[in-house]
């Protein structure tokens, strides 16, 4: 830290700082929450943030802060005093550091300006205006105030009342014994793990004691984003981890409990895979549904009016984050009735309320996309296309055909084609031709439905179809066969294609797009592996070769997208976010 004597001092001393390093600029006078500087001037996410009185700028806006602190300097001169005239329009706005960063707002550069709440952070320009502000902030527990912060803002029943009111200390804990949020969220992953291992024994014991544990991972999954929020150490490798360890986890758990019941003489693979398709397409409804209206111009839908209306009242809140099923009272739910029932019982219940929740969200999104009158704009059209996973026979036949027309036309079409796929997988002779040729139309109708932007009211439920369609088809055609092991590696089919949708995801959501192109067409599209997994039940009909086909598949798949997807995340184009967002 140095002290400047004025600004023509300041950006003398800023100028010598190496180029790779994080600067600020904060006020002598300034009086304040330690708390307040800390979410003005370290988190890592902002290029530029500023609380008043104190400024800071990453190296990618170091050169527009040495421009704004050059052009203060001579608005001001060299010599003044680091406080500008009280003509000047808002008091935060007074200082330096205030100045530079509307100047560096009106030059383009984004400037985060974080709530602070309680907290505080001014600079006084008098003695009374000074013990005011120092009264204040003494009346005040920074320490209380930044262990609330640290608990997510919107968060599940359980999650908030059984898991948060103790797991934010322990992210304090780690936080002082130096432990970071990707440490912590490797340990839940561990931990997980070990509980699916201990299900997989088929034993009493081995399920109490995977209950137990899968309880003490979920504790660990929510203290990894307190100690990010409550220490700002937000990490892309912490991106990458804490979006998908999430699935690995609960995923690995179902494997484990589909284990654990066939050593028990009850085959219920395919109630995992079943679990585990229905949980996956109620995320995709989420995202999709998000994306289409991330940027959308206007909202009027009255169902949206009702849903703000019933959020304030306090226990419609509670109730309708508990219908959803969130990840905190599904992992409670899965913890208890492994532990006290069978993985039979788990799956059913699993089944049973993830298709209810299921309904619930998908009726209020639809009543909301047929109610409101909004502009999509290309970026969300652009999201839903990516989201669609379309591979190069469905874009082909996209490039080819002419765009159908009808603000219903997309979704319309896309259901006929998942329907056309899973009825012909479903009803159909178990290896018939048929199949294939149903698949064909698959991929007919997958074109047509792409082939113009996706901007309707319902384009939204184009890439839930999709995953339909394909994860389905997969489960299907694995459990009509008699290969011996065809559902365990179907199992492990949809976990690999899942993983590069949730990756799109997320991707998606942190700004920098979804997935290379070439990396959609080397692993197929969702029209190109449907098509395949047809193909291959057709050909290796009573044959243990499925089994391997589909092995050889699911591990080809997953190697290409965990390797790519490992070195996006690892690179330094990869945002530095926390997943803030759904009740996974």
């Amino acid at each position: 830290m140095q002290t400047a004597a004025d600004a023509g001092d300041a950006a003398t001393l800023l100028a010598a700082v190496p180029a790779g390093r994080r600067v600020a600029l904060v006020d002598p006078r300034f009086v304040g929450h330690v708390h307040a500087l800390r979410l003005g001037l370290t988190d890592p996410r902002f290029a530029a943030a500023t609380v008043p009185g104190a400024l800071t700028a990453q190296p990618e806006a170091r050169g527009a802060l040495l421009r704004a602190l050059r052009r203060t300097t001579a608005a001001v001169g060299a010599g003044a005093p680091v406080v500008a005239p009280d003509t000047d329009p808002a008091p935060e706005d007074r200082t330096v550091p205030g100045r530079i960063a509307v100047a560096l707002e009106a030059e383009g550069t984004a400037v985060k300006r974080p709530e602070l709440g309680s907290l505080t952070a001014t600079v006084p320009t008098d003695a009374g205006a000074r013990a005011t502000a120092e009264s204040a902030r003494d009346e005040v527990d920074d320490e209380a105030v930044r262990l609330r912060s640290a608990v997510k803002a919107h968060d599940g029943f359980f999650t908030t009342f059984a898991i948060s009111p103790y797991s934010r200390y322990i992210a304090r804990w780690c936080a002082r014994r130096g432990f970071t949020p990707n440490q912590v969220t490797t340990a839940s992953l561990i931990t997980a793990l070990v509980a699916a291992g201990a299900a997989a024994t088929g034993t009493r014991g081995g399920y109490i004691a995977a209950g137990i544990l899968l309880l003490v991972s979920f504790v660990l999954d929510c203290t990894d984003g307190q100690l990010a929020r409550y220490s700002l150490q937000y990490s892309t490798m912490g991106a990458w981890l804490d979006a998908t360890f999430d699935r690995a986890k609960e995923y690995a758990y179902y494997a484990g409990l589909a284990i654990g019941a066939v050593r028990g003489g009850d085959d219920v693979w395919v109630l995992a895979l079943g679990a585990m398709v229905l949980q996956a397409c109620r995320h995709v409804v989420d995202f999709s549904f998000n994306e289409a209206n991330h940027d959308a111009v206007a909202n009027t839908s009255p169902t949206a009016a009702l849903s703000d209306k019933l959020d304030s009242v306090g226990w419609t809140v509670w109730a309708r984050r508990m219908i959803v099923l969130p990840i905190g009272e599904r992992w409670a739910m899965i913890a208890v009735l492994t532990a006290l029932t069978t993985p039979r019982i788990v799956f059913y219940a699993l089944l049973v309320g993830c298709a209810l929740a299921a309904c619930y969200t998908t009726a209020g999104r639809l009543l909301r996309s047929l109610t409101r009158r909004a502009s999509r704009t290309d970026r969300a059209a652009q999201a839903l296309a990516d989201l669609a996973d379309s591979g190069p026979l469905a874009q082909g036949v996209a490039a080819v055909a002419p765009g159908l027309r009808g603000a219903f036309t997309a979704p319309a079409v896309a259901l006929l084609g998942t329907l056309v796929m899973i009825g012909g997988a479903l009803l159909l002779p178990y290896g018939s031709w048929l199949t294939v040729a149903a698949a064909a139309v698959y991929v007919v109708l997958s074109g047509l439905a792409v082939a113009r932007p996706l901007k309707g009211a319902l384009d939204w439920l184009v890439p839930p179809f999709f995953r339909a369609g394909e994860y389905v088809t997969i489960l299907v055609l694995a459990a009509r066969s008699d290969a011996p092991h065809a559902v365990p590696a179907a199992f492990g089919l949809v976990s690999a294609v899942a993983y590069h949708h949730y990756d799109t995801v997320y991707r998606i959501r942190g700004g920098t797009g979804a997935p290379p192109q070439w990396l959609v067409r080397t692993i197929g599209g969702h029209e190109g592996r449907t098509a395949l997994v047809a193909v291959l039940a057709a050909v290796l009909t009573h044959a243990a070769g499925f089994t391997t086909a589909l092995t050889a598949l699911a591990v080809a798949v997953a190697l290409v997208v965990l390797v790519e997807s490992i070195r996006f995340w690892v690179s330094s184009s990869a945002p530095a976010v926390h997943d803030e967002g759904e009740l996974a």
